[in-house]
């Protein structure tokens, strides 16, 4: 069985309800307004618009608790694709999110669309045991970051991972070209 791509399954969410209605579900999924257990109940239509599927983790029913964190996953990958400026709140009332998952998306949504006003609640990732965590807020930081910040991302030039060494290196560039002045 082939999936869409998340972008063609938000895509059709939003020809099928409107990018606001999309909009509106994904935030209520993302800050827990629609519970794990309303997500694979009452709410299930709209995880199933959102996800493109009626089981998108592939669990047998019921689903266990320990994975609703999915669902807040799911639900900020929707603003990958589709905007509105209220969307901020969101993101910063689930930046510290204890999925790491959530915070990696986050720290994604703040770099693709430079929202500069969730960089400071990124800087703790900076620190995250994972690799992909911490090279996802570098790159958030390149992207959206102030002066201020260019210290915070220097000091993880010899990580010891390569692929966040790479993420400080274009970040240090990118902060440099966008404020137009040396670090």
């Amino acid at each position: 069985m082939t999936r869409d791509h998340p972008r063609e399954v938000v895509q059709a969410a939003c020809a099928a309800y409107g990018e606001d209605t999309v909009i509106d579900w994904a935030i209520a999924f993302l800050t827990g307004e629609i519970s794990g257990d309303a997500a694979y109940g009452a709410d299930l239509p709209k995880l199933v618009a959102l996800t493109g599927s009626p089981n998108p983790g592939g669990w047998k029913p019921p689903v266990d608790p320990v994975n609703y964190y999915w669902i807040r996953v799911w639900a900020a990958r929707v603003l990958l694709y589709v905007w509105r400026d209220d969307a901020v709140d969101a993101l910063l009332a689930v930046a510290d999110d204890p999925a790491w998952r959530v915070r990696e998306h986050v720290a994604r949504i703040t770099a693709q669309r430079e929202l500069g006003q969730l960089v400071d609640s990124l800087l703790p990732m900076l620190e995250h045991e994972l690799p992909r965590v911490r090279a996802a807020a570098v790159r958030a930081i390149g992207a959206a970051g102030e002066f201020e910040h260019a210290a915070a991302v220097e000091e993880l030039a010899d990580d010891p991972d390569h692929t966040v060494r790479a993420a400080v290196e274009r970040a240090l560039e990118r902060l440099t070209e966008r404020l137009d002045r040396p670090l």
